[in-house]
């Protein structure tokens, strides 16, 4: 499968997808969202690969918000009928059932900080800084942005970016739990493929079940989440990689996982 404006190649279990655009700062447009569905679609499908990272090309950023060249002429009335940015804020969340990681360097900001958001879990660089500058540009954000940067961070936080415009450097997205851990800019890349083959490694059904669970914990009250924990613990307990887990546990032996 070819691509004009993303890279995508296997790592082992690992599937490494870059934003290729560095000369525009690896801006959002239309043909790059359509390339990360396909891609997502093809690890999706493809039962060799456990985990994803995401990343941008070159030091300077993530990605930089949506390409604003391509949006500016574009009249409103499209993006209402188009119903513009829907199959970024849920269907590919939801279609991706496998882990994904979110390996931020430099700026992401917009589309960008909402495109990390997206994946289970952020590593960033000691360079990066998120924002959600949407109502600079007279607008919201389209993709998830006052919902999951809310989410992540709480209403005090979030209101402060989206409503000033404001960019949150690394350690403080670290200390407001929008990132799980801050590396070296040269370290980026190996701590996030190192942490997605561990996730690769796991047992593909648990490692599934534990992501749509911590989601669920954002979506549910906690009564029915404690319910469908359980079940899912229970019918976990049926697979054969369970028997598999336990065995290898007990012999001191590393797991051979079937994926049922």
């Amino acid at each position: 499968m070819s691509y004009e404006t993303i890279l995508v190649e296997t790592r082992g279990a690992v599937t490494l997808i870059t934003l290729n655009r560095p000369q525009a700062l690896n801006a959002l447009n239309s043909v790059v969202l359509e390339e990360l569905i396909r891609a997502f679609a093809a690890f999706e499908a493809d039962k060799t690969q456990g985990c994803a990272v995401i990343t941008g090309a070159g030091e300077k950023a993530f990605a930089a918000g949506a390409d604003i060249k391509e949006m500016a002429d574009k009249p409103g009335a499209e993006f209402y009928s188009e119903d513009f940015f829907a199959g970024w804020t849920s269907h590919l969340v939801k279609a991706t059932r496998k882990p994904w990681i979110a390996a931020v360097n430099g700026f992401a900001l917009g589309g960008g900080c909402e495109v990390a958001m997206m994946a289970d879990f952020i590593i960033a660089s000691e360079n990066a800084k998120f924002g959600q500058p949407e109502v600079k540009l007279g607008v919201a954000p389209g993709m998830g942005g006052s919902q999951r940067l809310t989410r992540a961070v709480g209403k005090s936080k979030a209101m402060d970016m989206c409503l000033t415009g404001r960019l949150m450097d690394a350690a403080e997205a670290e200390r407001s739990g929008l990132v799980s851990r801050v590396v070296p800019l040269e370290q980026l890349l190996d701590e996030a493929l190192k942490a997605a083959a561990a996730i690769a490694a796991m047992p593909p059904l648990a490692a599934m079940m534990n992501k749509e669970l911590v989601n669920m914990a954002f979506e549910t009250t906690l009564d029915t989440g404690l319910v469908m924990e359980r079940r899912m613990f229970q019918v976990l307990t049926a697979t054969e990689d369970k028997a598999e887990g336990m065995a290898a546990f007990v012999e001191k032996r590393p797991g051979v996982w079937k994926g049922r």
